[in-house]
Formats: structure tokens, sequence, C-alpha cells
């Protein structure tokens, strides 16, 4: 069994997503964000960067974390939604949304949602950025039914969560 360390956020729910897509077993381990529960001593054991998600395989004794990590494990422990013939794109495209959707998102979340008028230069900033990502997305998509080509994987698991935020 899967237990997943969660709360709900962008990279927690793109976990809980790819649980509930694979059918594989799991719980769900509730960490508390504003209550500063993921700084506890007992989940820093599970994460010392206390951040969510972290998932322990209790079959194989294996605790994981950061999300494209668990996704990529996640797949090939159920042998979906990553398929040999097309990982490499899969892959180019879950690294993009780790490294630019995550980040510009959730910074412009961050500066615009959550903390708005505080630093106009950072709102600025992370505004345009989103632009340039959801840009390079449309283009994608354009061309493609699903992100990494014909077949939905887990590049489209790790981006909806963020994309899903969209009114923000």
């Amino acid at each position: 069994m899967i237990e997943l360390f969660y709360s709900s956020t962008p990279n927690g729910r793109k976990i809980s997503i790819m649980l509930e897509e694979t059918n594989l077993k799991y719980k769900i381990t509730h960490i508390n964000l504003s209550k500063d529960e993921q700084f506890k001593p007992e989940f820093l054991k599970i994460n010392p960067y206390g951040k969510i998600p972290a998932i322990i395989d209790h079959e194989k004794y294996l605790t994981l974390i950061e999300s494209g990590a668990i996704l990529i494990y996640l797949a090939r422990k159920s042998k979906k939604f990553l398929p040999q013939n097309n990982e490499i794109r899969i892959f180019e495209w879950l690294m993009f949304q780790i490294s630019n959707v995550g980040p510009n998102l959730g910074n412009l979340h961050h500066y615009s949602h959550f903390n708005p008028g505080k630093s106009l230069y950072s709102e600025e900033r992370f505004y345009h950025n989103a632009l340039k990502v959801y840009d390079v997305l449309n283009g994608q998509l354009k061309n493609n039914n699903y992100l990494a080509g014909n077949e939905y994987s887990i590049a489209d698991i790790s981006l909806f969560p963020w994309i899903a935020r969209h009114s923000w």
C-alpha cells in the first residue's frame, strides 16, 4: 500500500490524481501546511526539506519525495501512463511542468492571489512568465491530443492541477 503525505496544493493533487488513475491501493495522511505540520520532526524524517508530497510504499519499505520522481515511480509500479515508446517526450514535458509551470504559476499565485499589492515587480514578472508558459502549452496542445503526444501520460497528470487554477 502507498501512503501519500498530502495537502491540497497542485503538487499534492497531482499525486492523488495519479493514485486514483492507477487504482493502486493507497491511503492519505493529511499534512496541515497552515499549522506547519510539514516541519514537525516526524514528517522531517520522511522529507527533510519539509515539503509535500511524499510517499511511503509500505510493500517495498520505500520512501520517496518530489512529485516528478513520485509520478515516475507510480507509473512504473502500475505500468500506466508512461509508455516506453514515448518515455523521453513524456519526461521532457514532465520536466517542463516541474521547471517552468510550477515555479512560474506558483510564484504568480503567491504574489498576485495571496499577497497582492506587496510587490508590483514580482506580480508583473510572474504574470508575464505565466503568459509565456500558457503560450508554449497552447502551441504544444494545438498539435497534439495530450502534452507529450497522443496518449494521456504523467506529463498531463502533473500539469492539470496547475492549469486548473487558471482563473487565478
